[in-house]
This record gives C-alpha cells, sequence and structure tokens, in this order.
C-alpha cells in the first residue's frame, strides 16, 4: 500500500511538473513572426557596430572640441599681448606729446627772444643809418666838422677820440645785438630738429597702433567664430551622446530580448508545445528582488545620486542614470554580482575606462572612470571579484566611481539594490 501511495506521488508529480512546463509556455507569445535567436543576435551586432561608429563620431567630435577650446585659449592669450602692447603705446604716444608740447612752448619763448632782438637790431641799425644820413646831409654836423671845430690840438685829439668810441660802441651794440639774433636762431633751429624728430616718432608709432587695432578686430572676429563653432560642436555632442545612450538601451532590449528567444526555443525542443487555453500570454516586467548584490567599493563617500543633475563638467541638466562614489585613486572595485563580462573599452572624454557585465536575469552593471580593469569580455566574474581599481578617466573632475544597473535596458536607482 504505501509503495503504491508513492507511485501516485510521483506520477501526480510529474504530471504538475507537465502542467507547470506548459503554463510557461503559455506566457510566452506565440506570435509567428517573432524573431529567432539568430536574427536577435543579428540585430545586436548591428546595432554594436551602429555604437562603434557613435562611438567614434564622439572621439571625433570631442577632439575637435578640445582643439577648438586650446585655439580659443590661444587666441584670447593673443588678444591680451595685444591690448598690452596697445596701452604701451598709448602711454609713449601720450609721452612723446608732451615732450612735443614743452618743445612747443620752448620754441615760442624762443621766438620771442629772438623776435626782441631782431627789433632792437633794426631799431639801432635805423637809429645809426638815420645819424649818419643826418651828418652827411647837414654840412655843420659831421665827424670832420666836429674834428675841424676842434680850438686846438688838445681839443682836436679829444673830439677824434670821442668819434672813435662813438663809432667803437656802435659797432659793440652790432656786434652785440647779431651774436643774440644768432644763437636764439640757432636754439631755434635746434629744437625745431628735435620737434621734427619726435612727430616721426608718433607719425611710427600712430602706424604701428592702427596695425594692433587691426590685429585685435581680426582676434575679435576669430574668437567669436570659434565660440559659435564650440556652441556647434557641444551641440553635436550632446546629439550624439543622446544617441549612443539610445543604443545603449536598444542594445540592452535586444539582448533580454535574445535570452527570450533562446528561452523559447529551449522550450520548443525539449517541452512539449500543448498549453492550456485561455491562459495569459504577457511576460511578467515586475523587477525581482535586490538579493544577490554587493557594494563595488568597501568604503566611499557618495558625491552624486541617481537622478536629473546639472552635470560637472558641462553645466547643462540632465539625468545622471548611476551614482558617483568617491574613494582614493587606486582603491580596488568589485563586481557587484556574478555575471559575464560583455564590454571592456575605453571612451575618451565619457566614461573613460570602464567595464559592463551582464548579470544573466535582466540586470547588468556598468563601472566607469577606472585607471585600468583587469578583465576580458566574455569571462565570467563572481560577486566580490575585483574587475579594476578607481581612476579618474574620461570626463571626470576627480577620482571616483560612476557606478549603474539596468534592467531590461532601463537604468534603474543602485541605492535600491546595493
Amino acid at each position: 500500500m504505501n509503495h503504491r501511495k508513492r507511485w501516485v506521488s510521483i506520477v501526480a508529480g510529474v504530471l504538475a511538473a507537465v502542467m507547470l512546463l506548459s503554463l510557461i509556455l503559455s506566457l510566452i507569445p506565440t506570435n509567428a513572426t517573432a524573431a529567432s535567436s539568430s536574427e536577435i543576435k543579428k540585430q545586436i551586432a548591428a546595432l554594436k557596430e551602429e555604437k562603434k561608429e557613435i562611438d567614434a563620431q564622439l572621439k571625433e567630435i570631442k577632439g575637435q572640441l578640445s582643439a577648438n577650446d586650446d585655439e580659443i585659449a590661444g587666441i584670447v592669450a593673443q588678444k591680451d599681448t595685444i591690448d598690452q602692447e596697445i596701452q604701451l603705446l598709448h602711454q609713449q604716444i601720450g609721452n612723446i606729446n608732451q615732450q612735443i608740447a614743452t618743445y612747443a612752448l620752448l620754441i615760442a619763448d624762443k621766438q620771442d627772444e629772438l623776435d626782441d632782438a631782431s627789433v632792437r637790431l633794426e631799431d639801432l641799425q635805423q637809429k645809426n643809418k638815420e645819424r649818419i644820413r643826418a651828418m652827411e646831409e647837414d654840412g655843420n654836423i659831421s665827424y670832420w666838422s666836429i674834428i675841424f671845430k676842434a680850438n686846438n690840438f688838445s681839443d682836436l685829439l679829444d673830439r677824434i677820440s670821442m668819434v672813435q668810441e662813438i663809432n667803437a660802441a656802435d659797432q659793440r651794440r652790432l656786434r652785440e645785438i647779431n651774436e643774440v639774433a644768432q644763437q636764439v636762431s640757432n636754439v631755434q633751429k635746434e629744437l625745431s630738429g628735435e620737434k621734427y624728430e619726435l612727430e616721426a616718432v608718433r607719425v611710427e608709432l600712430d602706424a604701428a597702433q592702427a596695425s594692433l587695432d587691426e590685429k585685435r578686430a581680426e582676434a575679435d572676429a576669430l574668437l567669436t567664430e570659434l565660440i559659435a563653432k564650440g556652441e556647434e560642436f557641444q551641440a553635436l555632442l550632446d546629439e550624439s551622446e543622446d544617441l549612443q545612450s539610445d543604443l545603449m538601451k536598444e542594445i540592452a532590449q535586444a539582448e533580454k530580448d535574445l535570452k527570450a528567444a533562446q528561452y523559447k526555443e529551449w522550450l520548443a525542443t525539449y517541452v512539449p508545445t500543448t498549453r492550456p487555453t485561455g491562459t495569459d500570454t504577457t511576460p511578467s516586467t515586475d523587477v525581482p528582488s535586490s538579493s544577490g548584490w554587493i557594494k563595488p567599493l568597501k568604503s566611499y563617500t557618495l558625491t552624486s545620486p541617481f537622478g536629473m543633475r546639472v552635470h560637472p563638467i558641462t553645466g547643462v541638466l540632465k539625468m545622471h542614470e548611476g551614482i558617483d562614489m568617491s574613494a582614493p585613486q587606486g582603491t580596488p572595485i568589485y563586481a557587484a554580482k556574478s555575471g559575464k563580462v560583455t564590454r571592456t573599452a575605453f571612451q575618451a572624454g565619457g566614461a573613460g575606462y570602464y567595464v559592463t557585465i551582464n548579470h544573466g536575469d535582466g540586470f547588468s552593471s556598468v563601472y566607469m572612470h577606472m585607471t585600468h580593469y583587469i578583465v576580458s569580455p566574455n569571462q565570467y566574474v563572481s560577486a566580490g571579484q575585483v574587475i579594476g581599481y578607481v581612476g579618474s578617466t574620461g570626463g571626470s573632475t576627480g577620482p571616483h566611481l560612476h557606478f549603474g544597473i539596468a534592467y531590461n535596458g532601463t537604468y534603474v536607482n543602485p541605492l535600491n539594490y546595493i
């Protein structure tokens, strides 16, 4: 009797298992046009090739953006140098203008002295001419009449001496006036020459300033052009990053579809295809529990949580699809859950050195900004196994780990699992 009961129990268990498998089959869509696993693999390969092209495009755009930023910095430095040269020229021109004004005043003073000396000279010459003319016209007034009017020989000598003294005094005054006039004229010529040289220097400085103003205008125009080009690059970069994010989600969804297709093909091969009628064929989308996860870092500081934030480098408000865990450079990074490594790569200006792991249950995880990784694609890793080390490669402002978890291609908050 006990043997029979045991046999009945075994048969009942087998029937229950068959019914359970049939129920599982009923949950899988029966659409005749559903893609096979081989077709989905081709789709995934095509998506990954497209992602490679986008990654290359991103790298090129970031390189151009970096070169544009360097060129802008060079032009700004060049403008600063030109501005300093213009300021120095302004000071030199101001000093020369002051010197020219000072020389102009000195020349004017010397001209006044020269004019006074000329008036004195002309007046004395005129008076001398008038005296001589009067002496010649009036027979009673002449050197000879003065001499011949002498009363005696002694008076004659005195009169001759007086005439000689008068004539010598006139000649001295004439020589003195001529010397003063010549001296003033020489000074005036000297000052005029120096003023001419200063004016020539000012003309050269004005030409140099005009040239520098032209250079500064060219630098301003080029700087404006480069800033506009940088904005275009940034727009392309944002567009490419969005496209890259969409592709990553498509790849994750395709990998999920692949697992479902492979499971369906396995059931079709090894399990009876009869299904109970009237069952719901919609697959469940409930997120599994958080069991099995560990922290990727033993010790860290949470510096940026999951959700919307202002990007620390670009300053743009966008979704942060993970958490930033600050730790010293070189800190070991552990696989947060067992699975297969699907990608190890480097992304300039973005993730830096990073690793992605598929955990086989709809979950995948990503580890970014490593100094380097020590695992390879298709390698199986266990939870807690070291896969790389904390760094600051790619678009990073300091050593930290960007840790992300995706379920069925959609990023979720890692803090709900670790």
